[in-house]
Order: structure tokens, then C-alpha cells, then sequence
């Protein structure tokens, strides 16, 4: 008995379909009988299954009368890369339309580019980031596998690159970076040249811009955040919160007086951080390391009381006094006239900066954040200098001509316009150490 052909209309049957039907099932017979036989061209991407595999070649079925063939040099090698395993769907490149044995050569490294390059146009004209994986280097930079494309990251492109150690030289770190995986940006591309660059650090500001954002929308002033010390400068320090940097000014840093944020933190510190402000349409976050810790002002009234003999640090010179710390972050002012009992113009002719002398507290206000500071006071109490440059005992020669001798209220003035910011003109030079006399350092705190 014949065997009727898929399709084919039987001329001894009745026919039991419709004029329709048949125009349809020989339209698909054709379709078959075409795609069975149809000529394949040089760059044609074709799809098909893997049907054997040894250590030569791949034979996939890309449903023509025979199976096409994919010499092993044609299969993606190296780490990053998987050998198809049998019955697997590869896409594959015409390389050739038959080799001596009549059969289709294809290529899957080259298929898996051609694809790629198509990916990275719609992402180049998308303006959208890629992930690629660091192969090589060479002088000039990174050499990367995107979408199965080689391309180039150059140095002035890599964002860590500027955070290597002096110690560590360039080439070192960048041999350091094989076989990372980086986010990246394509920044120019040819194809017809083969010429790929993309941008580590473009794609890395993208992100940065997005989480910001984000970050800005969600964060709110009282909280507690955790973060990493990204940059110092000579006003302050910086704090990566995860997204946007936030600054910690140098006010903020510490009860105690810093002169610059090193003396606090340096970078890649971890720290928390007290969220002080968020401006939202700056984009700006102010932050705070000191609100986090003890306020040494609110335990004032239990170490100290009027009276008592300290050791304090002194700190700033001023035209009407002399500021001294006798703890970190705790300040007070020794007015020109409780500086010495002999006639002075100026603080400089007492004390210098740097100068660790015995103090009397004479007053304190804890709300205000005030102290009062006396050193002459201790010289009358027997606790000074004992050379002949201070006077000593109660009686107190009255200041004359040039002096400063005013009462508590004026001193707490000098005080506020002082701590709200010194003016140039208040900025004094210090003599040498002959021309006035030295008080006497002490190393404890004298009840």
C-alpha cells in the first residue's frame, strides 16, 4: 500500500476536507520541504540542538537533511564559559554553507558575539549599565567580556583604581582586579571595527545618583545611620551612608576641640552617625559623630564646683582673655584680669597656647556652657608660679593705664563673640618665652 504524503491530496480517497483545509496542509509541506532544503548563507544566526558531542566537534540539528557541525575551536574555552551538554538549544553562526562531508559549519563563539552586540546597541541607545567580567589587562587599562564581546576599560575609567596605596603600583592593582565582575556603561561603540569602550565610573555615578535618591527620600532627621568615612577636609569628614555622602562638620565631630577631622577619623573608618539635617532640594545631609556621645556639660556640676584648683590646657589667645580646656570638650575663659596681678595689655604676656597651667574655678553655668577661670587667683593661694613675676597674697594692686578690668557680664560677652567665630584682628602672635614669665604646669586636679 502507498503511503500518502503529509499534505498531498489523495486522488482515490474521497475528499474529506475542504478546498481551505487543503491549500493549508500543502502550504505547510512546502514550508517543511523548504526549510529541509533551503540554502543557508555566510552570517545567517540559526537555532538548533545538540545531538553529539566528543572531544572534536558538536553535531547540532538545525533541521536541514543533515546535521551541522561545530568544530571545537568554535565553542566559548575559559573559566567563565559552559560547553553545551546534549539535548541543550544553542544559537549558532554560519560559518560556511557545507565542508568536504556536505555538512553546515557553525560557530558558537561567534553567534554568541553577534548577539552581544546587538544587546550592547540597545543598551548604548538606552543609555543603560552592563555587568562584565575582567579577563586580562594591559598598560592601558582593563580587558573585559560583555555579552560574549571583548572590551576595553581604560585606567582614566576604573573607579577603584585611585584608591590603591602608594605602595601598590598600578599594575599590581590591576592584575588584582582579574576575574571581578563590574558594572559598567558602554561609552563608545563600532562594530564594524570591533571597537568596544565602556566606563566603570559612569555606570558607578548612575547607581550612586539613583540610591541617592532614594536614600534622600527616606531618611529623616533624628535617626541613627551607619556609614563609612569617605573623604576628609579641613572642614570636615565625609560619610559614605550607603548611597549619598553626608558631612560631618568639624563642630560635629567632637566635644573636645578639633583642629582637623584626622585627629577623629581617618578614611574607611566605619562609624554611626547622628542624622542632624536633610535638604532635599540641595541634596545635602548634615551629620553628627558628637551627639552620639556623652555630653561632658551635663555632668559639669558633679566633678566641678567654685573653689577648685584645676589643670587646664590653654587653647586660644584673645585680645580680653584667654581661653583653657581642663577636660576634652569642656572650655573656659580666663579674663584678662584674672590672668595676673601685674598691669598687662594683652594675655600673650602671661600665657602662650599649648601652656598646661593650675586654674581656679571662680564660676559655672551649666546651661550656658560658661566657665570661669582664674589664674591668678592660684598664685594668691599659694599654687602659682613662686618666681618674683606674679604677686602673691590678698591684696590685689587695682589695674592701671591699659588694663582690662571689667566685671563678669562684659567677660561673658567677649566669651559669646569669641566662641560665634574670632575675627582676624583677633589673631595675636606670641612672644618668646624670655620676655614673660612661664606659670607652673601641673598634671593633676587639685581638691
Amino acid at each position: 500500500m502507498d503511503q500518502a504524503v503529509p499534505g498531498q491530496k489523495n486522488h482515490d480517497q474521497p475528499d474529506a476536507t475542504s478546498s481551505t483545509g487543503g491549500a493549508e496542509g500543502m502550504g505547510d509541506w512546502l514550508a517543511e520541504h523548504e526549510q529541509a532544503y533551503r540554502q543557508l548563507r555566510r552570517g545567517d544566526v540559526v537555532e538548533g540542538i545538540v545531538v553529539r558531542a566528543d572531544r572534536e566537534e558538536l553535531l547540532v540539528d538545525i533541521g536541514t537533511k543533515s546535521e551541522a557541525v561545530v568544530p571545537m575551536a568554535e565553542i566559548p574555552h575559559g573559566p567563565l564559559a559552559e560547553v553545551p551538554k546534549l539535548g541543550e538549544t544553542v544559537l549558532a553562526l554560519v560559518m560556511s554553507g557545507e565542508d568536504s562531508e556536505g555538512r553546515v559549519v557553525l560557530s558558537l563563539t561567534r553567534a554568541r558575539s553577534e548577539r552581544g552586540w546587538r544587546n550592547l546597541q540597545k543598551l548604548f541607545e538606552e543609555g543603560q549599565s552592563v555587568e562584565g567580567d575582567v579577563v586580562e589587562h594591559n598598560k592601558g587599562g582593563l580587558v573585559v567580556g560583555v555579552e560574549g564581546v571583548r572590551g576595553f576599560v581604560p585606567l582614566s575609567q576604573i573607579a577603584d583604581l585611585r584608591r590603591a596605596g602608594a605602595e601598590e603600583s598600578v599594575d599590581a592593582r590591576l592584575e588584582a582586579m582579574k576575574g571581578r565582575r563590574l558594572l559598567l556603561k558602554v561609552i563608545e561603540m563600532n562594530r564594524r571595527r570591533n571597537r568596544l569602550i565602556l566606563s566603570e565610573r559612569a555606570a558607578l555615578q548612575e547607581r550612586r545618583a539613583r540610591e541617592k535618591d532614594r536614600l534622600l527620600a527616606e531618611l529623616q532627621t533624628g535617626e541613627i545611620r551607619s556609614g563609612v568615612v569617605s573623604s576628609i577636609c579641613d572642614f570636615g569628614a565625609f560619610v559614605d551612608l550607603g548611597g549619598a555622602d553626608g558631612l560631618v562638620h568639624l563642630s560635629e565631630l567632637s566635644w573636645a576641640q578639633v583642629s582637623h577631622p584626622g585627629q577623629v577619623v581617618k578614611v574607611g573608618d566605619r562609624v554611626e552617625v547622628y542624622v542632624v539635617g536633610v535638604d532635599r532640594e540641595t541634596k545635602k545631609i548634615a551629620l553628627s559623630l558628637k551627639r552620639l556621645q556623652n555630653e561632658p556639660w551635663a555632668r559639669i556640676g558633679e566633678k566641678y564646683s567654685p573653689g577648685q584648683i584645676v589643670t587646664g590646657k590653654i587653647t586660644k589667645l584673645a585680645a580680653f582673655g584667654a581661653f583653657a580646656e581642663i577636660e576634652p570638650g569642656i572650655e573656659g575663659l580666663i579674663h584678662i584680669s584674672e590672668l595676673s596681678d601685674d598691669r598687662i595689655t594683652h594675655p600673650k604676656q602671661v600665657v602662650r597656647e599649648g601652656d598646661v597651667v593650675s586654674l581656679k574655678i571662680i564660676r559655672i553655668e551649666p546651661a550656658r556652657h560658661r566657665l570661669g577661670l582664674s589664674l591668678r587667683q592660684v598664685d594668691q593661694d599659694g599654687y602659682g608660679y613662686e618666681g618674683d613675676s606674679y604677686a602673691s597674697g590678698p591684696d590685689t594692686p587695682q589695674a592701671e593705664d591699659g588694663a582690662d578690668d571689667r566685671p563678669p557680664s562684659d567677660e561673658a560677652a567677649d566669651f559669646d563673640s569669641l566662641m560665634s567665630g574670632p575675627k582676624e584682628d583677633d589673631a595675636v602672635s606670641v612672644q618668646p618665652q624670655n620676655e614673660r614669665p612661664a606659670p607652673r604646669a601641673t598634671t593633676a586636679v587639685e581638691g
